[in-house]
């Protein structure tokens, strides 16, 4: 049985990962402060930019990808607060990939599961989508991550791209199955 960095073990039943819901929103936007508080390197926006957002903001964003097949949202919620979350999209010029975006799990439920939980629930609405593989891209250097996504099965394909946000960064693809 995996256990928490506090040592509270963790049981398949101990957190629900599924799509987001509108009514996620408060809960969303505390976690999206604490992901770019943690990593504010890894996500497309700043810390300030999230927290001046409006409530309304955030319920708008949640309510398009809390369903279809175009973006999706899935969180990891243990009761109380969202622990993880991870969206898909799919990208206009690859139809038959889901591009995997604002991958992020609470460092103090890391290595008990959740984000392979995340990245299955993803897997599982894209194939239903019609869209056969993963993709991600990870910033040149976040080993740690490398490392996470490798043992869930990603691949590095080589290809190299700039970061969106930040010139000085390369990030690297990586691709799998659903």
């Amino acid at each position: 049985m995996e256990q928490l960095r506090t040592g509270v073990p963790v049981t398949p039943t101990t957190v629900e990962v599924r799509r987001i819901r509108p009514t996620d929103a408060a809960r969303m936007r505390a976690l999206r402060l604490e992901m770019l508080a943690d990593a504010p390197l890894a996500f497309l926006e700043t810390l300030a930019d999230a927290a001046a957002r409006p409530h309304a903001d955030y319920v708008a964003r949640i309510t398009q990808t809390s369903t279809g097949c175009g973006t999706a949202q899935f969180v990891a919620d243990p009761g109380g607060r969202l622990v993880g979350s991870a969206g898909g999209f799919a990208p206009a010029d690859d139809p038959s990939t889901t591009l995997i975006f604002g991958v992020y799990v609470t460092p103090s439920w890391r290595g008990a599961g959740v984000l392979g939980r995340l990245i299955d629930a993803i897997a599982v609405w894209s194939r239903e989508c019609g869209r056969p593989e993963l993709m991600l891209e990870v910033v040149v250097g976040n080993d740690r991550a490398l490392r996470a996504y490798q043992r869930l099965g990603f691949v590095d394909t080589g290809e190299r791209v700039p970061h969106p946000v930040i010139p000085a960064l390369t990030e690297l693809r990586m691709r799998r199955p659903c």
